[in-house]
């Protein structure tokens, strides 16, 4: 499998705020930032694995195309926008950013929306099967 396009704006977009946002190179790198920049990576490939596992269940709109319950989404339903929120929690920390916790929290109320969206449209499809996934995982 490819990794999708928009995946790939993620670090070309970090990569344009290190370098173009005044006096950020500057600052030292501590250990909060190397951490928040490994959490931060951490974040980003473990949503491209959720992203891959999903495969063609994966849509922008709530469908029911499968029910993907392997890999990370044996543990968590909604993997991809968990390390979303990793990602940009570590970006923030690792960039001195803090202004992006607004977004961030913005975010985070649009994920719970799209994610009970999302638990209706496979409970109509699935049914039980899903509600007991659902009690099986977090998120």
């Amino acid at each position: 499998m490819k990794i999708p396009i928009p995946a790939l704006v993620v670090p070309v977009v970090c990569l344009l705020l290190y370098f173009f946002v005044p006096g950020l190179r500057q600052r030292p790198w501590t250990t909060l930032r190397i951490a928040g920049g490994i959490v931060a990576i951490a974040g980003y490939f473990l949503f491209i694995a959720a992203r891959l596992q999903l495969g063609r269940s994966f849509s922008v709109s709530p469908q029911a195309k499968q029910l993907v319950t392997h890999g990370l989404y044996a543990r968590i339903r909604n993997p991809i926008y968990v390390f979303v929120g990793v990602m940009w929690l570590g970006v923030i920390v690792a960039l001195h950013l803090y202004w992006l916790f607004v977004p961030f929290v913005m975010l985070l109320v649009l994920q719970l929306i799209r994610s009970d969206r999302e638990a209706k449209v496979l409970q109509e499809k699935f049914g039980q099967t899903y509600l007991i996934y659902r009690k099986q995982t977090w998120f």
